[in-house]
C-alpha cells in the first residue's frame, strides 16, 4: 500500500467520522429539545396534581371541622 492510498484510506475515515459526529450531535440536540419539553409537561402535572391534593385537603378539613361541631352538639 502506497503513502498516497493511505492518506485516501486516512482522509475516508475522517470524513465517516465527522459525519458520524454531526448525526450524533444533531441527535443530541433534538433529544434536549424532546426533554425539556416532556420537563415542561411533567412540571405541569406535577403542579396540577398538587393543587389537586391541596384543594382535596381543604374539603378534609372542612368536613372534619363540621363533624366535630356535629359531635359537639351530641
Amino acid at each position: 500500500m502506497t503513502v498516497d492510498e493511505r492518506l485516501e484510506r486516512l482522509v475516508a475515515r475522517h470524513e465517516a467520522l465527522s459525519q458520524s459526529v454531526e448525526l450524533l450531535t444533531r441527535d443530541v440536540h433534538e433529544m434536549r429539545a424532546e426533554m425539556a419539553e416532556q420537563a415542561k409537561k411533567t412540571n405541569a402535572l406535577i403542579t396540577d396534581m398538587a393543587v389537586g391534593i391541596a384543594r382535596l385537603l381543604n374539603v378534609a378539613e372542612i368536613h372534619e371541622r363540621r363533624l366535630s361541631r356535629l359531635e359537639e352538639q351530641s
